[in-house]
């Protein structure tokens, strides 16, 4: 690489912007994780006071997680598409088959 070539590099707006982007998301990814560790705590307590997890819950945990994921793959560079809010908020994906947390009696 010759130094003509790291100038243009350097001075690229391209660059300069996803680096705005990057710290956007980075901060959105803390949020992210926040709101993670709340979903967490509701969702143990409901289990706790009725015995079952609720659905709601979980649908928002999985697009959630499916949120994060976009959100890592934009800043590590393996994804170019930006997610939310430059996108639509993530479905979350197929549930894998799994029952509900019940209460042993």
């Amino acid at each position: 690489m010759d130094n003509n070539q790291l100038k243009n590099n350097v001075l690229s707006p391209t660059h300069w912007l996803r680096l705005v982007y990057m710290l956007l998301f980075a901060l959105c990814l803390q949020v992210a994780s926040f709101v993670m560790w709340m979903l967490v705590v509701v969702q143990f307590i409901f289990a706790l006071v009725t015995g079952r997890d609720n659905q709601n819950l979980r649908n928002f945990g999985r697009s959630l997680t499916a949120y994060i994921n976009q959100a890592l793959l934009f800043l590590t560079y393996n994804s170019e598409a930006k997610p939310f809010p430059f996108a639509d908020w993530p479905q979350p994906p197929a549930e894998a088959p799994a029952s509900s947390i019940e209460r042993s009696e």
